[in-house]
């Protein structure tokens, strides 16, 4: 992997691309890095002025915080020298990998363009070996990359944001994603595998001898297969298995096999080839649902664009593992990649800890939302694009379903349907195994232009009024909740009085955590629940979003400045949950139930006044006391949508001290309590880390939740102090978030305001097995201090 020694800087050097071109005053950095995340905010970098027609909206309206506010725009420059060792031109193969560079990426090798690639999403591969020094030392790589203004509706992050690989071979060889295996025959007794391979640099007629093993994670031997064909017109090598009593992947079994390869030309060695899967069994069914391996089930997925909050783009596993562990406590299950090809390492995560994905390519075909778009390469690169997507990911378990765009304004032309058919037929065509959805948002277009009818998957986004009368209609007889929900929410604001509404405002520039917001062309969670129970022919939803992201701060996208994120997130910037969050859970979460109060307790003016208590459960009933004073049982009921999956207390007159709820199980039996206290003053800083070990890499990280607590630790709800850290010892102080869209504290530097009461600081360990100390320190408090060991 090509991470360390790079320089960097902003700005067109054209000679850059050259090796005597001296680049001493730049920045040293790693890869991955995402050269804007680091600031100033500004309502001016990349202010548009236009109509979002997503949003409903009908004349320019000038839109600020769209793209975060950060400054992403412009041209910036990576250099670096790279060595192959013992390198011999006429017997080796060299290619360098790029997992994404963003955006319009030129690649120099000693002076020479290797490859120009446009889409700063995708990932792709260039073999540079005729670009190399004879004796494969001392390699120039450049890499120019540019983004323009209004080339994204939210934050695309800058720069070579995702790793890059060199990879050595012999010249015949297994090209990079050269194997696809599928499980054509499933069931708990055997499983047929088929795994096809593509060679390149071997001669037309020539004979290859291949060996295979399949071997399960514990190392197993479980299947091989040692045969020998002549290979002709390209076309692939193809070996076939039976795996007895095979252990099949699912969410809740997320089991992974490896394919081991060996190839043999002229009896010699010349390549190895090791290609992850997993057994599993995907079916759609016309008026019945989705089934995994036999068993009918609904997706409980959730959207979420590319950003790492605080990290900005910058790939990082350990903050992709968090966001899915996160995710996996409250029963999601899937993930929709929004509205681009994803990092290589949230698919592997995927993989690894159980969520099924749609994975997406684009947000523009070939009409534009964005002037500097994808439109503008769409004719070009579309179907090379989803060529290099679809041979990415088609050997994931997790990769369940293929989206081919994100309501595009091609849906609504008279024959939009044919660039939809062109796209889904390369899908087809790279990878039978899995069908197609489109998530579409302009329903009466689709349904009378012949667009919905010929997708795999009709994906409908929001729009749920219209299912019912979409499904009478479309001959496939199923529905996808593409994109489901967009309801907002502030962690730990709560708006008076409590009531349903859309496009709510407020001086602030925040939602209420009531959940009762929305936009006006969204919902609320409870819709889609109902649908969800309703109908076998909703195979589920993906809401947007599970986590905040940078850009896109609906309701204040006009004249809503400061505010430079999205508030639609489940989880917040910091990945700090909302209260959303555990009404998600009590549906989604079988396993435990959830018991969760709001809003808090500190309401220092409204003694006296009517103060609505809402109860997050998965239990079906309980009880609501304040000071020990009963305000009686609640239980679940069909009265209206709301009541039939929270519990509300609309009567409560706040008084200061304890308020606690004691849920029922079915049989009337108590089955659990919680209790949240009147804070008092603030006293000192809780540091929570979420790992007090990791590894000592150079990449791996500790979050910390950050608490201002009274002397007895009950949270202090309305602080928004501001809160200073140092990092000691075998690692180092990486960023903050404190999940607040208005805040425009930078995330690099070590100091922030808390977020009513709570942030969240990230240490980065060095190379360096040993011990890092990190405290927190704010004014009139004691400070906070936690140790995390690095092995």
């Amino acid at each position: 992997m090509l991470d360390k020694s790079w320089k960097f800087t902003k700005g067109d050097f054209p000679d850059a691309s050259q090796p005597g071109f001296n680049d001493d005053s730049w920045q040293s950095v790693t890869v991955p890095h995402d050269w804007a995340i680091y600031g100033p905010f500004d309502e001016m970098n990349d202010v548009q002025k236009l109509a979002i027609t997503q949003n409903l909206e009908k004349k320019a309206y000038r839109q600020t915080g769209r793209t975060g506010g950060l400054p992403y725009v412009g041209t910036g420059w990576y250099r670096r020298t790279f060595d192959v060792p013992q390198f011999h031109k006429e017997n080796q193969c060299v290619t360098l990998l790029f997992d994404g560079a963003m955006s319009e990426a030129r690649v120099f090798v000693n002076g020479r363009e290797a490859i120009f690639w446009p889409y700063g999403y995708n990932s792709f591969y260039v073999d540079v070996t005729d670009f190399l020094n004879k004796d494969g030392k001392n390699n120039l790589l450049a890499v120019r990359l540019e983004n323009r203004e209004q080339s994204s509706r939210w934050y695309p992050g800058a720069g070579l944001y995702r790793n890059v690989h060199l990879i050595v071979t012999g010249k015949i060889h297994i090209p990079v994603w050269g194997t696809f295996i599928n499980t054509p025959f499933v069931s708990a007794e055997y499983a047929s595998v088929h795994l096809d391979i593509q060679f390149e640099n071997l001669p037309e007629g020539a004979e290859i001898h291949v060996e295979t093993a399949i071997v399960d994670m514990n190392g197993n031997q479980v299947a091989s297969k040692s045969n020998t064909q002549k290979i002709n017109h390209g076309r692939p090598f193809g070996q076939n298995f039976i795996v007895n009593n095979p252990h099949l992947w699912s969410p809740e079994t997320p089991v992974l096999y490896r394919a081991e390869t060996k190839v043999f030309y002229q009896d010699k060695l010349v390549d190895a080839y090791t290609t992850r899967f997993g057994i599993r069994d995907i079916k759609f069914i016309a008026d019945k649902g989705f089934f995994l391996n036999g068993q009918h089930r609904n997706f409980q997925g959730v959207c979420n664009h590319h950003d790492l909050g605080p990290l900005g783009t910058a790939i990082n596993t350990a903050a992709l593992r968090r966001q899915l562990v996160l995710l996996k406590d409250m029963g999601c299950d899937a993930i929709r990649t929004s509205h681009n090809m994803p990092a290589p390492e949230l698919v592997s995560l995927c993989d690894e800890m159980g969520f099924m994905m749609m994975i997406e390519p684009f947000d523009e075909w070939d009409q534009a939302k964005c002037k500097n778009g994808y439109h503008r390469f769409f004719n070009e690169w579309a179907e090379k694009d989803m060529v290099n997507m679809l041979h990415n990911y088609r050997n994931d378990p997790s990769v369940v379903i293929w989206s081919i765009g994100n309501e595009v304004p091609t849906q609504c032309k008279p024959d939009g349907y044919k660039v939809a058919e062109f796209l889904q037929d390369i899908c087809h065509r790279e990878d039978p195994t899995r069908p197609v959805t489109c998530g579409m948002d302009q329903v009466s277009c689709v349904l009378e232009n012949g667009f919905a009818a010929m997708i795999d998957i009709p994906g409908f986004n929001y729009r749920t009024q219209r299912y019912s009368g979409a499904y009478d209609k479309l001959p496939q007889n199923i529905i996808l909740g593409s994109e489901t929900a967009s309801t907002v929410s502030s962690r730990g604001v709560y708006k008076f009085p409590v009531e349903i509404k859309a496009d709510a405002r407020y001086e602030d520039h925040q939602c209420s955590s009531y959940d009762f917001e929305y936009c006006s062309w969204s919902n609320l969670p409870d819709v889609d629940f109902a649908l969800a129970e309703d109908y076998d022919w909703t195979i589920g939803q993906f809401v947007w979003t599970g986590f905040d992201y940078l850009g896109e701060p609906s309701p204040y996208g006009v004249d809503g400045w400061p505010n430079h994120s999205s508030m639609f997130g489940i989880i917040d910037l910091a990945g700090i949950p909302k209260d959303r969050y555990y009404l998600y859970r009590s549906v989604w979460n079988k396993t435990d139930k959830t018991l969760h109060i709001l809003p808090h307790w500190n309401w220092k003016g409204r003694e006296g006044e009517v103060v609505p208590v809402f109860v997050y459960t998965g239990f079906p009933s309980a009880e609501l006391f304040v000071n020990g004073k009963s305000y009686g049982k609640q239980a679940k009921n069909t009265s209206t949508l709301q009541n039939h999956y929270r519990l509300m207390w609309m009567n409560v007159v706040y008084e200061p001290g304890e308020l606690k709820v004691v849920a029922y199980d079915k049989n009337g039996n108590i089955a659990g309590e919680e209790v949240i206290r009147t804070a008092g003053k603030p006293h000192h800083i809780e540091l929570i880390p979420d790992r007090t070990t990791i590894s000592a890499d150079g990449k791996d990280l500790a979050f910390i939740n950050v608490r201002v607590v009274d002397k007895d630790g009950n949270l202090c709800p309305d602080d928004q102090r501001l809160i200073s850290f140092t990092a000691e010892g075998a690692g180092t102080y990486r960023a903050a978030a404190n999940g607040d869209p208005t805040c425009l504290d930078l995330f690099h530097l070590p100091r922030m305001h808390v977020f009513n009461g709570q942030l969240t600081a990230i240490v980065q360990a060095s190379e360096v097995p040993g011990k890092i100390v990190f405290n927190a320190e704010g004014k009139g408090l004691k400070k906070g201090t936690v140790e995390i060991i690095t092995r």
